[in-house]
This record gives structure tokens, sequence and C-alpha cells, in this order.
């Protein structure tokens, strides 16, 4: 069915547009305000020729001074995936979805490039390492925006940079190469709700950085997201520290969520792969 712009981003934010153009949207801009994550999956394969197609959008993505420093594995083997999957036992489409795989930085690739033409490789610091992350990063969005085009879903798994040496000992991710994220893949077994999203007076600042919006909007937001659904009382987090709220937004979700270390262990795995952080 044909939506419009104003009725997509209303859909998105929960709100109003200001301009409100009425305009039908085109296709890359519907599939974008419509994106979703599934999580469950039809046990239907990918057939081998959209997935050529998928990856060769992942790799079409912008990538720092032409560097290409993403590598992509794909996770068949049954018992590697198994392996994966047993790390976040709470995720299990990471084991049922058709399609599994890790992006990874790679920063491995340039240095073996150096080495072949005799250069040095002068950039031992922090950028090194984040320049990778960033064109993972990029090259996944791709894939999903080309595979939502075609019918699939998606859900990213950021989770494995919990778990980031055990999926690197499985996937033998050598040094200078760390995971990004894992990315399920698959045609959806069924309809998914569009996530809404902080209004952009919160996240879109002009000139400078001003947080005074998110003081003024947090509360409207955390109600109006409430009331296209409320958060469960078996799904608060850490009830046995902060108790059960009374009104449980999604600021109090977000909040209790990282008052608990996740990937303490990263920055380490990450040196120890041989980034320098500095």
């Amino acid at each position: 069915m044909t939506r419009t712009i104003t009725e997509l981003y209303t859909r998105r934010f929960g709100h109003d547009m200001e301009a409100a153009p009425d305009d039908a949207a085109g296709e890359v801009v519907a599939a974008l305000l419509s994106h979703r994550t599934h999580r469950r999956f039809l046990p239907d394969p990918v057939p081998d020729a959209l997935l050529e197609t998928l990856l060769a959008c992942a790799y079409s993505a912008p990538s720092k001074s032409d560097l290409q420093q993403t590598t992509v594995v794909r996770v068949i083997d049954e018992d590697k995936r198994q392996d994966v999957a047993e790390l976040v036992p709470d995720m299990p489409w990471i084991g049922a979805a058709p399609e599994f795989m890790v992006f990874c930085g790679d920063s491995r690739r340039i240095r073996r490039i150096c080495e072949r033409r005799g250069r040095p490789f002068a950039n031992d610091r922090l950028d090194a390492f984040f320049n990778a992350t960033v064109d993972a990063a990029m090259a996944m969005q791709n894939l999903i925006v080309a595979a939502e085009s075609e019918g699939l879903g998606c859900c990213p798994i950021s989770a494995v940079r919990d778990h980031a040496a055990r999926v690197s000992e499985t996937l033998r991710l050598p040094d200078r190469v760390f995971p990004v994220a894992g990315l399920c893949l698959g045609y959806p077994s069924g309809p998914a709700h569009v996530s809404m999203r902080l209004p952009l007076s919160a996240t879109v600042h002009v000139d400078t950085y001003d947080d005074e919006a998110l003081e003024r909007d947090l509360d409207d937001y955390d109600r109006r997201r409430d009331a296209r659904y409320t958060i469960p009382d078996a799904k608060q987090k850490h009830v046995e520290d902060y108790g059960t709220a009374g009104f449980y937004g999604w600021s109090e979700d977000k909040a209790r969520q990282v008052s608990k270390p996740e990937g303490d262990d990263f920055g380490a795995f990450v040196r120890r792969q041989g980034f320098v952080l500095e």
C-alpha cells in the first residue's frame, strides 16, 4: 500500500512532521522509514544469487579512503553456528535464521598490502581501529537496506562483541580482525513492529550541541511510546536492584540496561588483536 512521507514519519516518531509533505514516499525513503527488526524467520533459504547480490550491495557502501576494511564471515557450519548461538542463549534466532553472518572490521588486509608493496603502515593508532569499525557498520547497513527491499528481514547482533574472544576463536579471526556485529537474515515468518524513535528535536542540533530538548521532550516520548507498546512487568530489567516501576518507559528501561557492565573485555580483546588504542 502506498504511504505518504507524513504517514511513515508519524508511525516512526509518534507525532506529525512540522513540514508535513503529503508526497508519496519513494521506494528507498519508504524502506528506510519503515525499517523494523525481524527475529523470527521462515525456514526458506536465501537464494545464492540473491545473497551474492546483497553482499555486493554491502561492499558498495562508502569506505574510508577506499581502504575497504570490512570482512564478512558467513557462518554455515552447524557446529560453529551453534557455538556462537550458545554464547547468547536469549537470542535463539542466531541459530534459527536461514543465514547468519558476522561483519568484521579488518585492518589486516591493508597491512598485508603494505608488506607486499614494501611500504610501512604508519597509522597504528586508535584511528585504524575506528575506521575499520565504521567501514563494517556501513557495509552492514547497506546489506540491511538491500535485503529489506527484497522482502527479507534482518536482526543485527551486537552481543557478539560481548563474547568477542570466543567468537573470534570459533571463526578463526586473525590479528587485527575483530567482530563488529552479527546479522541474522531470512524471510520473516510474520510482521514486526516499527520501533518509535526519539524526536528529531532531541537528536538533531544546529551549529552547537544543545540537549535542553531532551529534558523537555523525554517524558512525552516515553508516554507516546508506552501508548503504542507497554513494556510488561515481566520484562522490567534488574528488578532485584531497582524494584518494579509503576510506569516503566523507554528511558527507564535503557537506563537500567546500561547500569550494568556489557562488553567489559572488548577493549582488552581489541588490544590483544594488535590494535593500539591511543
